[in-house]
């Protein structure tokens, strides 16, 4: 009877195995965060929000607050993170009160 051939390691194809190494890339790539305060509401859940700095940035609700349906008036301090990318544009975190 002639060999066997040997045979591959089989590859890991499913997404669950060990976590996967994150690079120093991704740690630059992270979102920048701000405190403001609201200054108006706008529609669909966006707002324009005034930075400590002065600067007035477009502001929308993250996912985890809508489906928590937490309520934001003017005047409410918040917490945002800003893309590094693009400082004009923010996503609200968490109301602060």
């Amino acid at each position: 009877m002639p060999p066997r051939p040997k045979r591959r390691p089989a590859r890991n194809r499913n997404r669950y195995g060990p976590p996967q190494k994150r690079s120093a890339k991704d740690d630059e790539e992270k979102a920048v965060e701000v405190d403001g305060e609201i200054s108006s509401v706008l529609a669909g859940t966006m707002f324009r929000v005034k930075l400590e700095s002065g600067h007035e940035v477009l502001a929308h609700i993250s996912g985890k607050m809508r489906k928590r349906f937490i309520r934001l008036v003017v005047g409410d301090k918040v917490k945002m993170e800003m893309s590094p990318y693009d400082l004009t544009k923010a996503r609200i975190v968490f109301r602060m009160s």
